[in-house]
């Protein structure tokens, strides 16, 4: 029987679509299921839900719970991380600090001056569970869904021997939102996608091996499909190659559309499927969410239908080719930069080709980025190489110089201003930063 660990299992509709996955899987199917959750209230929702799953199906899996982290990963083949540092209300300040100063971002979980509090709150957190897991665990597949994703995976793959990658839904859904842009069917796609997490580009798109870049270029040009991603349908027009992760991310990480007002309006709030801010999302949508969470939950497990059908997760094929049945599962991972591609830093954290085996992960040799993408993604890589740096040692000076070069945040402030946003940033965080002091 293998044995699953899901760390930060109350991430209800993220657990619960992952279990069903791994149950379709036979060699998985007989699995023992480990949840686990800091919050009691929460894991005993996700409990009754997966036996829910399990008896629909009638799988032979076994489900433990527990608030133990030890006990969770004791012996795992398998772990599934999906934690949050710090809840909603110090998010919704990482958030906020920057906006009074200019800097509106839009979701702030990967990187730039939101993304990099979220990592210092963060990193210590992983690392203690990646010890966790060398102690109890040591041969065990780990799966990171948390972000920031990019600086969690160089921390965690820098520090420790924890067989880990990263993993992110926007690749296989980018790929198949423009297959149906062209009117392809998703199965007769092939492509090759590199660069950063969130922002990793398809080098290659083809349909029955044709270049489809023509038909994409094409569809473009249609006002109803321009306007549901408008921040990437620009970077493709302009750069060439499409970018994976949305609109809405990607408008935060280049300093092209929310740097003015004027642009937030033409680019940002029309037809792209996201809010201008997240502060708004947060403020008026997530808040609520917090609240409405345990209605939507008893209405789930109250409900007599469940969806057992496989989704479009790497996951549960990831641990299928490691420790079920073998399979090779080639999929795109975030993992050390060992010249994989040459025109990023060494030892950063790229998002690459993977295959999965019994092995363990091979991540596939790219070659150069395109210049013009190796610029966009060398300047984010390197000043998460430096916020993680300033994580492991302590460092707030290298805190502060990471969020200087961010692409956004140095578009709209000067230096001096950065500094004072930076300093506010770690008095908002003290609670969760005590190794930091602020600038000096």
């Amino acid at each position: 029987m293998k044995k699953i660990a899901f760390i930060g299992a109350g991430s209800f509709g993220f657990t619960r679509k992952l279990v069903k996955d791994i149950l379709t899987f036979p060699a998985l199917n007989e699995c023992e299921l480990a949840l686990m959750d800091i919050d009691p209230e929460r894991l005993d929702a996700i409990e009754r839900a997966v036996r829910k799953i399990v008896a629909a199906g009638k799988y032979p899996a076994t489900v433990s719970a527990t608030t133990d982290r030890s006990a969770a990963l004791d012996g795992a083949d398998g772990v599934v991380i999906t934690i949050l540092q710090g809840g909603v209300e110090v998010w919704r300040r990482d958030i906020e600090v920057p906006m009074q100063y200019g800097v509106d971002i839009n979701v702030g979980d990967t990187r730039g001056p939101s993304g990099v509090f979220r990592a210092l709150r963060t990193i210590p957190v992983m690392l203690a569970i990646a010890r966790d897991i060398e102690r109890l665990c040591p041969k065990a597949t780990v799966l990171n869904y948390t972000n920031p994703m990019a600086m969690l995976c160089r921390a965690v793959l820098s520090e420790t021997e924890v067989r880990m990658t990263g993993l992110c839904h926007s690749v296989q859904g980018t790929a198949a939102m423009l297959a149906e842009w062209i009117g392809a069917p998703a199965d007769e796609i092939t492509y090759l996608c590199a660069g950063i997490n969130h922002q990793a580009w398809y080098l290659d798109y083809r349909w029955n091996d044709e270049d489809a870049y023509p038909l994409i270029r094409k569809a473009v040009e249609k006002p109803d499909i321009y306007n549901v991603e408008q921040v990437r349908n620009e970077m493709f027009l302009h750069l060439d190659y499409y970018v994976t992760e949305s609109s809405g991310h990607n408008s935060e990480y280049n300093p092209w559309f929310r740097k003015r007002k004027d642009l937030i309006e033409k680019y940002c709030t029309h037809g792209t499927g996201w809010n201008p801010g997240v502060h708004a999302y947060i403020r008026d949508g997530y808040l609520e969410r917090e609240k409405s969470w345990r209605t939507e939950i008893e209405e789930w497990l109250a409900s007599d239908e469940v969806d057992l059908e496989r989704g479009h997760e790497y996951a549960a094929s990831i641990f299928n080719a490691t420790v079920g049945d073998g399979a090779l599962f080639e999929f795109n991972g975030n993992v050390l930069n060992a010249g994989l591609i040459e025109n990023l830093p060494p030892g950063c954290c790229v998002e690459v080709p993977v295959v999965a085996s019994r092995a363990g992960f091979r991540a596939v040799h790219v070659g150069e980025l395109p210049a013009q993408l190796a610029v966009l993604n060398n300047v984010s890589a390197r000043c998460e190489e430096l916020a993680v740096e300033g994580a492991l040692t302590g460092d707030p000076r290298k805190v502060f110089h990471s969020i200087c070069f961010d692409p956004l945040t140095s578009a709209v402030l000067s230096l001096a201003e950065i500094k004072e946003m930076v300093d506010t940033m770690f008095e908002e965080n003290r609670e969760w930063l005590p190794e930091f002091t602020a600038l000096s």
